[in-house]
């Protein structure tokens, strides 16, 4: 589904990320961990097509085709789905337009008519249903006032509206107590199924006592130095990020 070939990129003339390879395939969920400033939210970020990030070499292949050259809006009607680590406010857009809004627009992108209300409101409730989401949070203004759980929620809503191919969450667990933790984890487990993935970017290990990840990358200065299974999260949160370092000769 995802094929990364030795990606480099920039921010600000800054080199960041220095040849990452990965590949995800269907039904797979990877989780990307490493120290701050290690390169994991640019990668979410160049994935998902932000404009602020220049790619200088490699390519990012998506479902066969190269996507290197499509914006941020077309990868996202092609599937491509990314939680922010820190969502914008949009004071007077509640949260059901916005979602409405959302799924035109992809729908619009496909050559598809307008989802029908009856049929875009019984979405909404089922899904609502299935994260836990109260009637009332829907009609509220985008993010406004919204705690770090119920914004994080909301995103898992949205991902549950859009129902992508390719998930990639990063740092969905920043700020979380265990039980927002706990809430939004279920319901991107409840998400998961044979035909979509998910790249779940953190820093810590806790995230992954809720969603287990088949496939566990360490990025460190831009490359990805080492990779496991859900084992390998357990050894970073015993011995830290130290000893991944030493062993790149850093």
């Amino acid at each position: 589904m995802l094929k990364i070939k030795n990606l480099h990129a920039s921010v600000e003339d800054k080199n960041i990320l220095q040849g990452i390879n990965l590949e995800v395939k269907p039904g797979e969920i990877h989780a990307i961990m490493g120290p701050n400033g290690s390169g994991k939210s640019t990668l979410a970020a160049v994935i998902a097509g932000k404009e602020d990030y220049e790619v200088t070499k490699g390519s990012i292949e998506f479902n066969g085709e190269d996507i290197g050259d499509l914006d941020a809006e077309e990868r996202a009607h092609k599937g491509v789905f990314l939680s922010f680590q820190y969502p914008v406010e949009i004071p007077g857009v509640s949260v059901t337009n916005f979602i409405k809004t959302a799924i035109n627009e992809s729908r619009k992108a496909q050559g598809l008519d307008e989802m029908p209300a009856k049929d875009m409101l019984k979405r909404i409730r089922e899904k609502a249903d299935l994260l836990e989401i109260d009637r009332k949070f829907l009609s509220r203004s985008l993010n406004e006032g919204f705690s770090g759980g119920e914004k994080k929620r909301n995103e898992i809503f949205q991902m549950a509206m859009l129902d992508p191919k390719l998930a990639i969450l990063d740092e969905t667990d920043s700020g979380l107590d265990i039980d927002a933790l706990r809430i939004v984890a279920n319901g991107v487990n409840k998400l998961k199924n044979k035909d979509k993935a998910i790249v779940v970017i953190t820093h810590y290990q806790r995230l992954l006592d809720y969603i287990i990840p088949d496939y566990v990358h360490v990025i460190h200065n831009g490359k990805i130095v080492k990779s496991g299974t859900k084992e390998l999260a357990l050894e970073l949160e015993e011995k830290g990020y130290d000893w991944i370092k030493e062993g790149v000769n850093v």
